[in-house]
């Protein structure tokens, strides 16, 4: 099972966890990062760089997915 995004990368982009990957299988979208499925190779580098620094202002709020979610691509800066 390779590693997902969740409901705590929405509103996320700090690159901590994309510089670490050794496959680069993280793209940016609008308002968050995912991981490509079929590249990630499930070595868990990532994990230990999440949470972000202000997970703690967006605990406790709800449908946060729902609410902020953009299946939009990102700007490719």
């Amino acid at each position: 099972m390779t590693y997902v995004v969740n409901e705590s990368c929405v509103k996320c982009k700090l690159m901590d966890c994309v510089e670490v990957c050794p496959v680069d299988c993280f793209y940016e979208g609008e308002n968050m990062l995912v991981i490509h499925p079929d590249e990630c190779i499930d070595c868990g580098v990532c994990v230990p760089e999440c949470p972000p620094p202000d997970s703690r202002n967006w605990e406790g709020v709800s449908n946060k997915f729902e609410l902020y979610f953009s299946p939009n691509p990102g700007t490719g800066d």
